[in-house]
Formats: C-alpha cells, sequence, structure tokens
C-alpha cells in the first residue's frame, strides 16, 4: 500500500463511499461505521507519510506518475513537499474526526456520507495533484459535493447559502480555468505539468499589453495570468470582498461540514497561490504581492475582527473569525522572508485545528439548546464544566495565547512581515486586541455570570464529542510548545519557494 501512498489516500474514501452506496438506506448505524472505516486508512497513512517524509529535502516526495490523456500531455501526476504535507495531515485528521461529529444526521443519511466521502477525495486530491488539469478536476469534484452537503442538510436558509456558495466559486473556477488554458498554451511544448511550468516561468512575459486598462497599469501576461487565479484562490481564503459567502455557508451549514469548510476549504485558496501564483508567475508576485496579499490580509485581520464582535450568533462569531485570522495568513506570505512563509503556512495548519474546535463546540451546545444566540445563554461554566474547560483551550488558542499554537504561528507572522511591512505589521497586531475582546467578551456571555435557569439541567460533554475535540486539543497544545513538529516539515521546501520570487523584488 506504501507504494502508492497518496493514490491510497485519495480514494480510498471513494471505495467507501461505493460500499455505502450499496447498503440498505434504513442500516444507518452500519452506515456510518462505513464511512468511518473508509476515512480511517488515510489517517494512518497520512501519519506513516508524516513520520517517512524527508525533512532536508525541498523536492516533491512520494510522487506518482502515468500518462492519462497523451494527446494533450495531460498526466496522473500526484506528489507532496512541504508545501503540501501539512495541509495532507489535516485535511485526513479533520475528515476523520468530521464522520463522528456527523453522527447526529438522521435525514438521508446515506446520501450525506457518501457525498461526504467524495468531498474527503477531492480535498485531498487538490493537496496532491501536480498535473494543473488534474488539480482542476479535483478542485470541482470537492465543489458539488459541498453544494449537497449544505443545501438539503443546512439550516432554515441552507438553499440560499448553497446557491450563493456555489456561484462565488464557480465564478473562480472560471477564472481559474482561464488561466490555466493560458498558462498551458504558454509552454512548450504545451503540458499541464506544474513542475514543467514553473521551470518555464522565466518565459512568460512581463511586459504591458497593449491593451487597456493593461498598458495603463504596466502589466504583461503574467499580471493578468495572476490576478485571474488570485481571484479565484481569495474567493476560497475568503479575502475581502470575496468573502460574504462564507458566514452564510458557515451559519447554515450541518456542524462537521462547517468544520470541514474553514479547516481545509479555505485553506485551498492560500495553497494554490503558493503552489501555483509564487512559483510559476514569480515577477507578478513581485510586483502584486503587497497589495493584494500584504495589505489586503492586514484589512482583513481588523475587518473580520470588527464583525466577528458585531454578532450574535456564535457560529457566525466564529465564522467572522476564520476572515481575520486567514489575514494573518496573507500578510505572512506577502513578506517574502522565512519567519513570515513558515509563520503563514504553520498558521494555516494551526488555523484549521482550532477553528475545526470550536465549530465542533459550537455544534456541541446547538444540539442541545438548539439555537446559538450569544446572549441567550449565561452560566453555562457551572452547567457543564468539561465542556467549558475545552472551549476555554480554544478560545485562547484563537486568542494567541502563549503556551498554545496560534501564538506561534501569530509572532512568526508578524516577525517576518516587520522586516519588510512595519505599518502593517503594526495594524495586524493590533487585531490581536480586536479577537481578545469577541472572544472574553463571548466567554463573559455565554460561560460566566448567573446560571440561565432555562439550561440549567443541559447534559454535560459526551464521550463522543470528546473523542472529536481532545486530539485537535493535545494538537493545539503540543504545537504550542513544540512547533517544529511541524514547521521541520515545511522550511526546506517554503524556503526555496521565496528563492525563486526574492530576485525579482525591486
Amino acid at each position: 500500500m506504501t507504494d502508492n501512498v497518496l493514490s491510497w489516500m485519495t480514494f480510498f474514501p471513494v471505495a467507501g463511499m461505493v460500499v455505502v452506496l450499496l447498503l440498505p438506506h434504513d442500516r444507518h448505524s452500519l452506515i456510518r461505521w462505513v464511512s468511518a472505516l473508509a476515512t480511517l486508512p488515510p489517517l494512518l497513512l497520512a501519519i506513516w507519510l508524516y513520520a517517512n517524509f524527508d525533512r532536508t529535502s525541498s523536492g516533491l516526495q512520494f510522487v506518482e506518475k502515468a500518462p492519462w490523456i497523451p494527446t494533450y500531455n495531460i498526466q496522473y501526476f500526484i506528489g507532496v513537499d512541504g508545501i503540501s504535507i501539512s495541509m495532507v495531515l489535516l485535511t485526513a485528521l479533520l475528515s476523520f474526526l468530521c464522520i463522528f461529529a456527523s453522527w447526529g444526521i438522521d435525514k438521508g443519511v446515506k446520501g450525506y456520507f457518501a457525498l461526504f466521502l467524495l468531498l474527503d477525495t477531492g480535498m485531498m486530491g487538490v493537496f496532491v495533484a501536480l498535473d494543473f488539469f488534474l488539480f482542476y478536476i479535483f478542485w470541482e469534484v470537492m465543489l458539488l459535493p459541498m453544494y449537497f452537503l449544505i443545501g438539503i442538510w443546512g439550516g432554515p436558509r441552507r438553499e440560499y447559502a448553497a446557491i450563493k456558495f456555489f456561484l462565488y466559486t464557480l465564478f473562480g473556477s472560471v477564472l481559474m480555468l482561464l488561466a490555466i488554458l493560458a498558462l498551458y498554451f504558454a509552454s512548450e511544448p504545451h503540458t499541464f505539468d506544474m513542475t514543467q511550468l514553473i521551470a518555464q516561468s522565466g518565459k512568460y512575459g512581463t511586459s504591458a499589453l497593449a491593451m487597456w486598462p493593461f498598458d495603463r497599469w504596466g502589466w504583461g501576461f503574467q499580471h493578468v495570468v495572476w490576478m485571474a487565479l488570485f481571484i479565484g484562490f481569495a474567493i476560497k481564503i475568503p479575502a475581502f470582498p470575496f468573502h460574504t459567502w462564507l458566514p452564510d455557508a458557515h451559519v447554515e451549514a450541518p456542524t462537521a461540514i462547517s468544520v470541514i469548510l474553514a479547516g481545509v476549504l479555505l485553506k485551498m485558496g492560500t495553497y494554490g497561490i503558493l503552489r501555483i501564483n509564487y512559483p510559476m508567475l514569480p515577477a507578478a508576485t513581485a510586483d502584486l504581492a503587497y497589495y493584494f496579499l500584504g495589505a489586503l490580509g492586514t484589512w482583513n485581520i481588523i475587518y473580520g475582527a470588527l464583525c466577528a464582535m458585531a454578532q450574535k450568533d456564535l457560529k457566525k462569531l466564529v465564522a467572522y473569525s476564520s476572515v481575520s485570522h486567514m489575514g494573518y495568513v496573507m500578510l505572512g506570505m506577502a513578506s517574502f522572508t522565512p519567519q513570515g512563509i513558515n509563520g503563514a503556512v504553520l498558521q494555516m495548519f494551526n488555523h484549521g485545528t482550532i477553528t475545526g474546535m470550536l465549530f465542533l463546540l459550537v455544534g456541541v451546545i446547538y444540539d442541545r439548546a438548539h439555537h446559538r444566540d450569544i446572549d441567550g445563554f449565561g452560566g453555562l461554566a457551572a452547567i457543564m464544566p468539561v465542556y467549558t474547560g475545552v472551549t476555554a483551550v480554544a478560545f485562547f488558542a484563537s486568542m494567541g495565547l502563549p503556551g498554545l499554537s496560534g501564538f506561534i504561528s501569530e509572532v512568526l507572522v508578524l516577525l517576518g512581515a516587520w522586516q519588510k511591512y512595519v505599518i502593517l505589521s503594526i495594524l495586524g497586531a493590533s487585531g490581536v486586541i480586536l479577537i481578545a475582546g469577541y472572544l472574553l467578551w463571548t466567554i463573559q456571555r455565554v460561560y460566566l455570570g448567573p446560571v440561565n435557569e432555562k439550561y440549567k439541567s443541559l447534559p454535560e460533554i459526551n464521550g463522543r464529542e470528546l473523542f472529536t475535540l481532545v486530539p485537535l486539543g493535545i494538537i493545539v497544545i503540543i504545537l504550542g510548545v513544540y512547533p517544529h513538529a511541524i514547521l521541520d516539515l515545511l522550511r526546506s521546501s517554503l524556503d526555496q519557494l521565496n528563492q525563486i520570487v526574492i530576485p525579482h523584488l525591486s
């Protein structure tokens, strides 16, 4: 199995989906357990991958390559390096835990779990694909099940949220497809091989195109293609002003799907920029990163935090906090320093675990009280002390408390950004105050103070719910003390990526 470890990790959930579809629709328990078993081998293989990954190498590892559509030079080409390895680990872990977080789904159980397993394959494929055609297929495969998982199993406004998510993402996909075709025809010989496209990056023109408004801006082929890709990826991040689909999708989505949205799908945006924009279009990256990553990321930090502070729905508060925290990723990426870019990718991983915990915790209380109104609770610490203790770990990690993982990644981002953008770093650091403000205010209103008599008999968090939360909490604590567990995976590949762009900086 380890000879084709990435293929097994990617397609094993689809095999599980086929088994689920063959099961009787009324065997709910069996469907759930088969789905859980279908996500276990990818997790075990991800752990094996982590243990056997060569941390000193900046190149691709565990590569699988075979002709697929030779007429158009399309290949089945997958592999991992330091840019993708942490995302593969995160996807495998969250997919496994979210199956158990979906145990309460009792409508259309067979369809839900079948679609979830297909979604798992799409997400994993995005992070391992090294052929642009294959990458795009996985990107689109991921879109369809997510649409139905929100639109069928979501909240009261699920159809609106699902359609909005689909249209935003589809718009980005169209721009991405046009950029892929442009790069394909600009390469010689024509290829979708990402490594070949990177090798030919110097051939893509930067001289201004003779058409308005590009001639006025001084934009060449690289700049136009870079922007098309960036918009497609920015919708996923989500970066302002492409973020408005996120709160609606999160609020209406089932708990497990909210975890996947925040924990994995948002990372596809920043991963795509690192995997594609940076090495394939380095001159345009050097010209545009400050405005569309550094400045926009700083705006995301402050804007997302202010929006979160204004929310009365606990789930929407966590959704806007994701907008804010992904701003740190963008700021770190724009710094082109070892600290900044390593901190950015570490933040991607840490945000996935921390925000995954937060959405799971929101789901726990929603399952009991059947609402998420922050002002409708009070005194939960006295009623559910274990649940409150786990929540405190997640809240303080999101706040960036020293000793927890969120602190390390945000400090690395600010260390790196300070060397290039002092003002942006000061503004980004001030976002920590806003984040602390809305999180502490939430703790005060929901968990402290007098007990709300209406909820004095709420049951404590149960074993299955703890099973989904404890692994994430352990990771948050370990990486807060020993971040090299992830940083050592990233460093070589990210340093090499930096060296591709740095020569183009003025």
